[in-house]
């Protein structure tokens, strides 16, 4: 396999890690921070564009896992490299965010 289909199922993994808290958080009618709020990251977005911020990373996850490479299920170095863009956002959010619940 090309070294490179394996950065792509790394941030394939990051972006489908990405869309689950925006778009559970916007069918669940709350707002959430995203990129295009003010202060970005930082302020929160509308329900209604988090939808939409999470519908694009599962898209962007979706197309990477499927049109790079043939991605092998199972215990494989291609899962590996998921699982570890899965971790890179999924860790950092947690402290962020835990942080940001405190206030």
């Amino acid at each position: 396999m090309v070294w490179y289909f394996y950065i792509a199922y790394f941030f394939a993994g990051a972006f489908l890690t990405n869309s689950v808290p925006h778009f559970v958080n916007g069918i669940s009618g709350q707002k959430f921070p995203t990129p295009f709020a003010h202060p970005p990251g930082k302020g929160l977005s509308s329900p209604t564009l988090n939808v939409w911020w999470g519908s694009v990373n599962l898209i962007i996850g979706y197309l990477l896992v499927t049109c790079v490479g043939s991605f092998a299920t199972g215990f494989t170095f291609d899962s590996l490299a998921m699982f570890l863009g899965v971790l890179a956002i999924a860790l950092p959010s947690s402290i962020a965010f835990g942080k940001r619940k405190k206030r």
